[in-house]
């Protein structure tokens, strides 16, 4: 009985969890645009904003709607004239005391993440955390730089280290380029491996050969 119970739940348990994650996202997604209405209730007539609460009680809606003002704001952004504009709400954005502190960290932030041309989380590689010795994955972030840079003498690297099995919390580290290992494994098939606490190795859903070996350590 115990084998019977332990095969059903494997069967089940990616299932659920897959389930669980998408129904936070979708309700996380409704309830933004459920904020929207509410403010909208405020600044729009009686007569305008009916309509829009019939809109919120349809399933879904919400998801669309967030999606669509997404892919029209980047194509909004992607011309000439959105940049125009972009570019002063950002110069109105960056005077206003307190707010241009926050604006202007995550903007950084966000623009080396998802930029198409950064390199943040671009490659993976191994480096000794947390003693010598004792390997883990990190993935590189870039380069440190201004008054950090100067204390730092040598080619050093900032990496992220991420935590198991939630890799969205980790740690910020600079090592010497020629302490890390890089590795043929690409940020997705790292990621999996973190993940699962290294029972899924790298290559094994793609292909169920050896795990690629690491690289000679970067010089």
């Amino acid at each position: 009985m115990k084998k019977y119970l332990i095969a059903g739940l494997l069967v089940w348990l990616p299932l659920a969890i897959t389930i669980w994650v998408l129904h936070s996202i979708l309700g996380a997604l409704n309830g933004m645009f459920g904020a929207l209405v509410s403010a909208g209730q405020a600044v729009l007539p009686t007569g305008a904003y009916e309509p829009l609460q019939l809109l919120r009680n349809i399933p879904g809606l919400g998801v669309i709607i967030l999606i669509a003002g997404l892919l029209l704001t980047g194509m909004f952004a992607a011309n000439m004239v959105g940049q125009w504009w972009l570019h002063q709400g950002n110069r109105v954005l960056s005077h206003i005391p307190i707010v241009k502190s926050i604006y202007s960290s995550v903007k950084q932030v966000s623009d080396t993440l998802f930029s198409s041309s950064g390199q943040a989380f671009r490659e993976a590689v191994l480096v000794q955390y947390p003693r010598h010795g004792s390997w883990t994955i990190a993935f590189i972030t870039g380069k440190p730089g201004g008054e950090v840079a100067q204390h730092l003498s040598g080619d050093y690297v900032s990496v992220y280290v991420p935590t198991t099995p939630n890799p969205t919390s980790g740690f910020f580290l600079m090592v010497p380029r020629s302490e890390i290992v890089a590795l043929e494994m690409s940020v997705d098939q790292a990621l999996k491996y973190i993940i699962s606490m290294g029972v899924v190795a790298p290559g094994a859903i793609e292909a169920h050969g050896a795990p690629p070996v690491a690289r000679n350590p970067v010089g």
